[in-house]
């Protein structure tokens, strides 16, 4: 059975947080959120990794030493989701494994919604396997925009979605699970066409599908798992929710 390996976006500055310490560093229970999300990828069974940092890049290498199992990836310039793992191209090189995407301020994922990702690829031979989940609060969110037959179409994000897209429940988490080779490919061809000018993850889905491999989108999280922390006060919702699960 090939390795998984996980990515995991740490490089943004997150003004918001008002601290000088880089966020993914921020603690949820006693425990960085980034090791959180590590501890989830370890749990499906990701047995390399890679952290993507940028913003106080040497912070967060050195609160993340004592995992020896983990490298790291230099996103110098932060320019969007699909350049931070561009920087990771020498990491994939040669992995022909799964691979988790998966964004480090993220600290309430579970391993076992991560595993069933990687399951759900293996069963449909899919090279791409988007995690979603539903919610009626989906403002903001991307949208998982599906054909007659329930087929994954493409990820449309609200600013850019018709009024009846933004009616759509079914939300992008952010959560990714790639075939290594496929996702590789699949980055080449990403342009930043886009008003922020940015490179997306999400478009490697759709660039896949459009070449005629399997693409699905699997609900397999709870919107829980979905909550980013980019504020003070969204730190201490996700502890709360923590707390709560034990």
């Amino acid at each position: 059975m090939a390795e998984i390996m996980a990515v995991v976006l740490a490089a943004g500055k997150s003004k918001r947080m008002k601290s000088d310490l880089p966020k993914v560093l921020h603690e949820v229970c006693g425990k960085p959120m980034v090791e959180h999300v590590l501890d989830a990828a370890r749990e499906a069974g990701a047995t390399k990794f890679v952290v993507v940092v940028g913003h106080k890049a040497q912070q967060v290498q050195d609160g993340l030493a004592h995992h020896k199992d983990v490298s790291f990836a230099l996103q110098e310039e932060q320019l969007g989701t699909g350049h931070a793992v561009m920087c990771c191209h020498q990491n994939l090189e040669g992995h022909d494994g799964a691979v988790l995407v998966l964004t480090g301020d993220t600290p309430l994922l579970r391993g076992a919604s991560l595993a069933a990702l990687i399951e759900e690829m293996n069963s449909q031979s899919a090279a791409c396997v988007v995690g979603t989940a539903e919610t009626e609060s989906n403002a903001g969110l991307g949208r998982i925009v599906r054909d007659a037959d329930g087929k994954f179409l493409r990820i449309v994000e609200e600013k850019d979605a018709s009024d009846e897209e933004k009616n759509i429940t079914e939300i992008n988490t952010g959560c990714f699970a790639f075939d290594g080779p496929a996702l590789l490919s699949a980055l080449k061809d990403v342009k930043p066409n886009n008003s922020q000018g940015e490179y997306y993850l999400t478009d490697c889905a759709e660039i896949l599908r459009t070449q005629g491999k399997t693409v699905a989108a699997a609900c397999r999280l709870d919107i829980a798992e979905a909550m980013g922390v980019n504020t003070q006060e969204q730190l201490a919702e996700v502890e709360q929710v923590m707390l709560a699960r034990d």
